[in-house]
Parts: structure tokens; sequence; C-alpha cells
């Protein structure tokens, strides 16, 4: 990555994607201009309305060209035209896989002034990290049918990790760990069903710390303690890493906590920077709103600050941070995307 000049894709997408990257774009506009940052966009038009019209989901030709970027930021994808799984699969886990985008990162922040459905709980209760491995597990799709259409039919997805995979993930996790003020990293699973891919997440998990963290403390939940203890205790958690699908289940519960889909963003990233990292907010592409100026663009812009912080530009990232904490006071709910698209640029 060039700190010189910054190469960025934008997929802008479908329904309100296209709103609430140009937000985004705007914010990082201002910002840059005030931390001399210099970068140069150009933009794909992937999403479900270019399979519709196209039949294309992302060709090689784009793929080789995306990789020539340092970041790819995604608006939103999908469409009703499109039947699901043809986007998600061909389009989100094609880019995360194909540049090995295999850290999924979701921080579980709770802004000032925003509801959490959690009776009593504040924004020094919830603020934890969420570590999901992103290229491996049942999302690799290993397996399939047999006798299919039969009374006798049988459908497998097979859940898959080599060491490696599982150890680069948990390095990462320990690493980010260190960088917090408590220091507590834990493995979630499911090591009393799942006997063999959480025994080897479990062993790596204490040969790494022991060899390598010995600073980070350690601590171990099963997958359903996990999602009880994000309802009734999420200040126990400080950073936490799990498979490919528990991230997944465990990232969305633990949106709802934090005030919505509407308020949480996402790094798909590629550490080695041997390929572009994605940024993205976690909501849909909601068509029943778009073009009405209604779509919330908060989460665009979390994604855009955490962009900022891969790209090594933490001044950048903290005022980006203090301004989104002077906007989510006020009543998003009555706000216009225009209104808080200028509340953010005002607070800048």
């Amino acid at each position: 990555m060039n700190k010189n000049l910054y190469r960025i894709a934008a997929i802008p997408g479908d329904g309100i994607g296209p709103e609430v990257t140009e937000v985004a774009m705007n914010v990082f506009e201002k910002i840059s201009k005030k931390h001399n940052i210099r970068y140069e966009i150009t933009e794909f038009p992937q999403g479900g309305e270019h399979y519709y019209k196209t039949g294309e989901v992302i060709s090689d030709k784009t793929m080789a060209a995306l990789k020539e970027h340092d970041i790819i930021y995604l608006g939103a994808v999908g469409s009703p035209k499109v039947k699901p799984g043809i986007i998600e699969k061909g389009l989100l886990l094609g880019l995360r896989f194909g540049f090995d985008q295999y850290i999924n990162l979701r921080p579980v922040k709770l802004y000032p002034g925003v509801e959490t459905p959690l009776k009593d709980k504040t924004e020094e209760d919830i603020d934890y990290i969420v570590v999901r491995e992103n290229t491996g597990g049942l999302y690799t799709g290993i397996g399939g049918f047999t006798m299919k259409g039969t009374a006798h039919e049988v459908a497998v997805n097979s859940m898959v990790y080599n060491y490696k995979q599982v150890s680069r993930c948990l390095r990462y996790a320990f690493e980010l760990a260190q960088t917090r003020p408590r220091k507590t990293l834990a493995l979630v699973g499911k090591t009393n069903v799942l006997t063999y891919a959480f025994d080897l997440w479990d062993r790596a998990f204490n040969e790494i710390g022991d060899k390598e963290f010995p600073d980070v403390n350690r601590e171990y939940y099963h997958v359903d303690a996990a999602c009880m203890h994000m309802v009734n205790q999420p200040e126990r958690f400080d950073v936490l890493v799990t498979s490919n699908m528990f991230g997944d289940i465990l990232t969305d519960l633990a949106a709802m906590t934090q005030g919505g889909m509407g308020m949480g963003a996402s790094g798909n990233l590629n550490p080695d920077k041997s390929a572009p990292s994605m940024f993205e907010p976690l909501h849909g592409s909601a068509p029943d709103i778009a073009g009405q100026n209604k779509s919330n663009p908060l989460a665009a812009v979390m994604s855009l600050k955490m962009m900022l912080e891969f790209m090594d530009q933490n001044e950048a990232a903290e005022e980006l941070d203090r301004a989104i904490c002077k906007v989510t006071p006020m009543n998003l709910n009555k706000m216009s995307t225009d209104q808080i698209e200028k509340a953010i640029l005002k607070h800048l």
C-alpha cells in the first residue's frame, strides 16, 4: 500500500448503496484534504442490478482490475430481481476468497445517544471487537448431495479448517488484543460437540498464546454461552475470535445490541496487504427506501473510519470518530440522509 497515493475501488452497489457511499466519499474528501491524504477512486458497477442487466456477477477481468487497488469500499448489494445467493456467493464470497481477506473485523460499540435493547447497559458496557475467520469453515462450499430429489436424499456441508487458516486468524486476534487496555482474548467455539474442528482451534489458541502472547489473558466460551453473555453481560468481552459461521451469527446479534444493523460497520481484511481489503456497512441494500433520502449513512461512515485505521491514518480516523459521537445523540430517525451528512461534515 503506497501511502503517497491510495488507490480505492468503490462499488456503490444497489438500493441505498449509492446514497450511503456518496456520503462516505464526501466525508472522505473533506477529511483527506485536512490530513493531506492523496487518493484516487475508481467506481465499479458490480451488484444485483448489474447482474440482472448483464448476467455477469464479476469477471476475471474485473477481479484483475480490482487487485490493482489498495482498498475496496462497498456500499450494499442485493436486488429483489435476483435470486438470493447469487450475489452473496458470487460477489461477496468471491471477493473475500479471491483476495484472501481472511479476517472479518467487527467493532461492537454503542455510540452516545444510541438506544440499545439491553436494559441498563451503557457505552461503557458495549465496547468490544469480534474477529471472524473469513475464508474457511462452512462457507467454503465443500459438500454436496446424493440421491437428490428422493426420499433418501442426503445434503452435506462440511466445516473444514487447516492449521494455517486457524493460526493466522488467531495471531491477528492476539495482536489486536495486545493493543487494548484489558488485553483479553476469548475463543468462541463448540468444543463439546464439534470435537474435531474446534479441537484444532483450541489447541492452536493455547499453543500460540503460551509461546507468543503470554501477556494476553485467554478465555473460552461455547458459542451458545457467548450469545447469552452478549445480551446479559456484554461488558465481560474485550476481543472475541471465532469461526466463519459462528462469527456471522454472533456479529448480527451484536449489531442489534449497538443500535441495529444501521449502526454496524465491518472490514474484510487481507492483513498482509498482498491484495485489497474491503470495507462495508452491515446493512443491506434496502430497496424499499432507495432514492427517498431516508437512509442512515452512519454505518457507511463508520466503515470509512475503519478504512482510515487500516490505512494507518489514525489521526483522521480519531477525528472522524469524534464527529460521529457528536452526531449520534441527534434525533436520527427524523433526519434525512442529507441532514446527517451535513451534521457529520459540520463536526469534522
